[in-house]
């Protein structure tokens, strides 16, 4: 079967790349950067290298987790790793929109108007417990995700670039948070999941923070930084990827089609087309991190639980049931099979994936 690659982030058929290269530097600075990052936060690898393969493909990330996990910390230490400017807006009841985006402001002395641009313009946004303020301060940020600009006063500020908004929200508190609607959930590419940390992890955060917590090192900065972003849209999907992440989507839509009937009464409804955008972006990201110029099957599968599940809507009887979305894509990763990765030769230092099938 011939092989193609999937068009480039730019609309552009980029043909068939060489397999088996070595991503080489690019691999380095982000080796170092999560490194770096390490120096601050204990633990909580999965959430930083999560941090890291959402800002590399373009894209947004929702933390969720209780008060105390280094979440905020988590965000802050990586926007100064990577370079670029940072604005942290804590979203509280009374938040309104122009507080996020900006206003246009009257003044007295020239009797005109100025537009006065909110904290939205920086490379790194932290929503922190972005489910505190309610929908419409929420949806704020809608075209500021889609389109990564702000249209205000009649004219359109693009925002920087490169850009990532980085939510937070707390789980288990009930009183005077609003769950976010499904239109701003799927404006992030993925949603991370952040538990406690284990005790030994406990232990060095007690030993490395309590007394003269580390200060990180800035490591990239925003024109590498679009560099990356350039190299990890290069990073080679085969076809058969392509349609594995097309075949795990679709699943959640039909599943009767794809072996798992029975998720037709849990699903309301299925993850949307930006889920098949938003697997391969990140696939491509998280082969780059890991030092390969295209992306395996385990890329997908790794990361399906944070790019699909928040996306899903279950139904009444599966919320009375106590389903989760991650239990729905646990089902559909174990019922769609895979292609296999065949070799040319046994697998070797940087020898790279001769086919999929």
């Amino acid at each position: 079967m011939a092989e193609s690659d999937l068009p480039g982030g730019h609309g552009e058929d980029s043909g068939p790349r060489p397999r088996g290269g070595s991503t080489g530097e690019p691999t380095r600075l982000l080796r170092a950067a999560l490194q770096e990052v390490s120096t601050v936060i204990v633990g909580q690898d999965q959430m930083v290298e999560r941090g890291m393969v959402a800002l590399i493909a373009r894209g947004h990330c929702l933390l969720e987790g209780v008060p105390g996990i280094a979440k905020t910390l988590a965000v802050s230490t990586l926007a100064k790793v990577t370079g670029g400017s940072f604005a942290r807006v804590q979203f509280t009841p009374d938040l309104v929109p122009s507080d996020i985006v900006g206003t246009r402001i009257y003044h007295p002395s020239t009797e005109q108007f100025d537009v006065e641009l909110g904290p939205v313009f920086a490379n790194f946004v932290l929503a922190d417990e972005i489910n505190r303020a309610p929908a419409k301060v929420q949806s704020s940020l809608l075209e500021v995700m889609a389109e990564k600009q702000v249209s205000l006063g009649g004219a359109t500020h693009p925002l920087p670039d490169p850009f990532i908004v980085i939510a937070t929200q707390n789980p288990v508190e009930s009183e005077g948070v609003y769950p976010l609607p499904e239109a701003q959930r799927d404006r992030f590419l993925m949603k991370v999941v952040v538990d406690h940390p284990r005790a030994h992890e406990e232990m060095e955060i007690l030993r490395r923070m309590s007394a003269r917590p580390p200060e990180p090192h800035q490591i990239l900065d925003p024109v590498t930084l679009k560099e990356l972003q350039e190299d990890a849209e290069r990073v080679h999907v085969h076809q058969l990827i392509a349609d594995y992440v097309v075949r795990l989507v679709m699943a959640t839509r039909e599943p009767e089609s794809y072996g798992v009937p029975e998720l037709r009464r849990v699903l309301e409804v299925g993850a949307s087309p930006r889920a098949s955008l938003g697997l391969v972006a990140a696939a491509r990201a998280l082969a780059l991190i890991r030092g390969r110029d295209y992306v395996l099957p385990e890329d997908v599968r790794v990361l399906a639980r944070d790019v699909m599940a928040h996306r899903l809507v279950l139904t009444f009887d599966a919320l009375a049931d106590g389903v989760s979305t991650t239990q729905v894509v646990d089902r559909v990763l174990a019922a769609v099979p895979p292609p296999r990765v065949i070799w040319d030769d046994p697998p070797s230092g940087e020898q790279a994936a001769a086919a999929v099938r």
